[in-house]
């Protein structure tokens, strides 16, 4: 559920939105979700002054009151 809005919302900010893809991982209790996009948009998902990856980790914590899994959200250039 987050992973794909995650990526909805990603391919709807960048230029390339064919390159975003999203890889999870889980541990105890923390899904890790590494977002790659192409290196043009980096800066695009991460926002000015870093306030676009904020918003998305805010929005995404809030699942955490539903599942009780917290998310760790890091952006990465496609491979």
């Amino acid at each position: 559920m987050v992973e794909k809005f995650l990526e909805t919302y990603v391919k709807k900010i960048v230029a390339s939105p064919d390159k975003v893809s999203i890889r999870s991982s889980q541990g105890d209790g923390v899904r890790l979700l590494d977002v790659f996009v192409s290196v043009d948009d980096m800066g695009r998902v991460i926002g000015k002054d870093g306030r676009m990856i904020v918003s998305l980790k805010t929005f995404v914590s809030g699942c955490k009151a539903k599942d009780g899994m917290t998310y760790k959200i890091t952006v990465h250039p496609c491979e």
